[in-house]
């Protein structure tokens, strides 16, 4: 999308700092290093960089013009000499006032997404629905803070019939200020979950920032949400529409390595996917498709051929070892259900699990918590990785769990093995444990 400097003005309520070429139509970018001729630079704000430190990088590299924050002006001292400079009191709510302004003009049905863990998921699977009938534009991979909903608004084709965005959050007002510029028709929340309680305190405080989601939902838009009494308490939508496995429209349920099948409102469906959360997503995705007036029988013939996303529950052979990498992230609730979902397939597993972040100051109880989980069930072998995962060796009282302190044990110790298992792997993103999957690659035939 393009747009003239005027546009941007009025769009932005920017204040034109100085203004020495404005003609012509103009692009946006928030990376210096990648700026083209005729952009205009956005500096962004995040926890550990500030854009306005390369807005001097930017204009070297053709930049027709620039954004300055109005707090960074004094900063700066001397403005750097470009075409055109703009000061607003927030770059990213400028960007995204300019992605939200081309969004209007597109004028698409917007699903917008949000939960403590399942919204990727839910993103694929209500899309693949979706694209049964509709043109489809959706976030890439999980870009789902301001810049990445900027990004997917702005990257949209003119002829977006759908588009459906996620949102994520670190505390209390973001979801709001994605959901204004969005202005979802169709409000998902997958689950209320203590992922980043460390941050919010109280399960009570994430339902409240998950639930910003629907502030700006369209007067006659849905809410499509997990049956939690907490969202139940701070949705005001007029139209809610929630799911569970408890409403005795789930039936036949079948659990195999090769995924799950069940029965719903007399439609029989299969997913290449494990566990009852991923159950939980596709019902998710049913009543979305239901409303926005997709058959049940395309419905279905979609989600069964949906593929988990890499590192979400993906199924991998190396050697003796069937991998389940389930490793793009992990809180209590999804690591107790992905184990419960590797159990309820397979019958017998073995586990390398590492720590989970973002928990707080009861994260050592937490994992604690999922060693506890582990009595009397099915574990071959328990690994764990990590200062925090240690303890859920220790509270599982299992007899020969290993308790390692980095990746490259844990790959000595797998690469070892030389009769056949099945291994979940599971814990946040930080402990990387993609590099586990790569060294085994490398060292097992």
């Amino acid at each position: 999308m393009r747009f003239s400097l005027d546009e941007i003005v009025k769009i932005t309520g920017a204040k034109v700092l100085y203004s020495n070429n404005p003609s012509g139509m103009f692009s946006l970018s928030t990376d210096s290093r990648n700026i083209a001729p005729d952009q205009v630079y956005i500096p962004i704000k995040g926890e550990s960089f500030d854009g306005h430190n390369f807005i001097e990088d930017a204009i070297k590299k053709s930049a027709r013009g620039f954004f300055i924050e109005t707090a960074e002006i004094e900063r700066l001292k001397t403005l750097p000499n470009a075409k055109f400079a703009l000061e607003v009191k927030d770059t990213k709510e400028a960007y995204l006032a300019l992605a939200g302004y081309y969004k209007d003009k597109v004028s698409p049905i917007v699903v917008a997404i949000t939960g403590s863990s399942g919204k990727t998921t839910v993103k694929e699977m209500v899309s693949v629905v979706l694209e049964t009938k509709y043109s489809v534009h959706k976030t890439k991979l999980n870009f789902n803070n301001e810049i990445g909903l900027a990004q997917t608004m702005l990257e949209m084709p003119d002829k977006t019939d759908v588009l459906v965005v996620e949102m994520g959050m670190r505390g209390l007002g973001e979801i709001a200020l994605l959901s204004k510029y969005a202005k979802p028709d169709v409000a998902i929340i997958t689950n209320i979950g203590l992922a980043h309680i460390g941050r919010l305190g109280s399960r009570e405080n994430i339902a409240k920032a998950k639930c910003e989601i629907a502030k700006y939902l369209h007067s006659e838009g849905i809410l499509v949400s997990c049956d939690d009494e907490l969202v139940k308490k701070h949705i005001t939508a007029k139209n809610q529409i929630y799911y569970s496995l408890e409403d005795g429209n789930v039936n036949n349920v079948k659990k195999t390595p090769e995924g799950v099948g069940f029965d719903y409102k007399k439609q029989s469906y299969k997913l290449s996917v494990l566990g009852d959360y991923n159950i939980l997503n596709a019902l998710c995705a049913i009543r979305v498709g239901k409303k926005l007036g997709v058959s049940k029988s395309a419905i279905a013939k979609a989600l069964a051929e949906y593929s988990p996303i890499a590192n979400r529950g993906e199924v991998l052979q190396i050697g003796n070892l069937t991998l389940i990498n389930d490793y793009y992230n992990a809180n209590p609730e999804s690591m107790k259900a992905s184990i419960q979902a590797a159990l309820d397939a397979y019958g017998e597993i073995s586990l390398v699990l590492g720590d989970m972040g973002e928990l707080g100051e009861k994260e050592v109880s937490y994992h604690k918590e999922i060693g506890k989980f582990l009595k009397d069930k099915n574990i071959k072998t328990l690994v764990t990785v990590g200062d925090l995962a240690k303890n859920i060796a220790k509270a599982s009282k299992i007899a020969d769990a290993k308790i390692f302190n980095d990746i490259k044990e844990v790959v000595e110790y797998l690469k070892n093995i030389d009769e056949k298992r099945v291994l979940l792997l599971k814990a946040s993103r930080s402990m990387k444990f993609e590099d586990i999957i790569s060294e085994l690659k490398g060292q097992i035939a």
